[in-house]
């Protein structure tokens, strides 16, 4: 079986299993949502969304746990196109009660989902047919409609990690050898043996500095044509 990776970007697990490996500890640990940097996509409400697939791609999910959360993303899915086709004028808006400027530009309903006060049960006075999509893919799509900008910025802070995440160190680098690197970096380097840029970057103590020298060492994988 190939490895099983879970990213800090995936799950709180692999926030643990990073701090643990990366950072180390001094005393016993507790697993917060403090300690997560992209905590805003690791939320309880997408976790089967978000493992469920991975779990099955390694054999511990299957059957209708796996069909129920596939369809539950059809469903989510289908409801955002539909919420992106549907749409109102700022006159027509304002008759049904929506808090929108009268600017003359025509809103889409997923852009009147991120006004304050505005959910999809407000929106469906003005089209029922978006109750049918279901309570719980309505849920999923509010919340992306509401924190939208938090979210595509934390979604492009992990795009940028795991590209970190692919400039591999060597598992035989001699870090007494490099020169530019501090007698503290040496140390902690060969203590950690980080296997990407990435991880080193995480590690107390490595400095801007030193990643760039460390930058020299590192190589992405080669992928198969």
């Amino acid at each position: 079986m190939p490895d099983f990776v879970l990213d800090r970007g995936e799950a709180y697990i692999g926030v643990l299993i990073d701090d643990l490996v990366t950072r180390g500890v001094v005393e016993p640990y507790r697993m917060l949502t403090a300690r997560a940097e992209y905590r805003l996509v690791l939320r309880a409400d997408n976790a089967d969304l978000r493992l469920t697939e991975k779990g099955a791609r390694v054999g511990v999910v299957e059957g209708e746990r796996l069909r129920r959360v596939r369809e539950k993303r059809a469903r989510i899915e289908a409801l955002r196109r539909r919420l992106e086709e549907l749409a109102l004028t700022p006159h027509e808006a304002r008759a049904h009660g929506l808090p929108v400027s009268e600017d003359g530009r025509r809103r889409s309903a997923l852009e009147l989902l991120r006004l304050p006060g505005v959910d999809l049960r407000r929106l469906a006075g003005v089209w029922p047919e978006l109750l049918r999509f279901g309570a719980d893919a309505a849920e999923q799509v509010e919340i992306e409609a509401r924190y939208a900008g938090y979210i595509e910025r934390q979604l492009a802070e992990i795009r940028l990690m795991r590209r970190e995440e692919e400039m591999l160190l060597p598992a035989d680098l001699d870090y007494a050898a490099i020169p530019g690197l501090s007698s503290a970096a040496r140390a902690v380097l060969e203590r950690v043996r980080p296997r990407s840029l990435g991880q080193a970057a995480r590690i107390p103590g490595i400095t801007p500095a030193a990643l760039v020298v460390l930058a020299r060492h590192a190589r992405r994988p080669s992928r198969a044509a």
